[in-house]
């Protein structure tokens, strides 16, 4: 099994930080959106629950961990493949 080895990238950095401050400000607001785009008062712990979880994916790829997390999933699925 082949491991990945960690590098930092300054892109995926800034893309990170996008998307915490988009998940933060979704989490600000989700009352508001909820009220105007989803179902209102019964939707509003599913607007927050996606934000949080906005958040939590951008201090993944903040630090650029995607990429070891999806080369563990995508070698523990096709490694019997590659190995024949």
């Amino acid at each position: 099994m082949m491991l990945m080895e960690y590098q930092f990238s300054v892109a995926w950095f800034i893309v990170g930080f996008l998307i915490v401050v988009t998940g933060g400000l979704f989490l600000r607001f989700h009352q508001f959106i909820a009220d105007n785009l989803g179902g209102g008062v019964g939707s509003y712990d599913r607007y927050k629950l996606a934000a949080v979880i906005m958040i939590v994916v951008g201090l993944i790829a903040m630090v650029n961990l995607h990429t070891l997390i999806l080369g563990w999933i995508f070698s523990g699925l096709f490694s019997g493949i590659a190995n024949g």
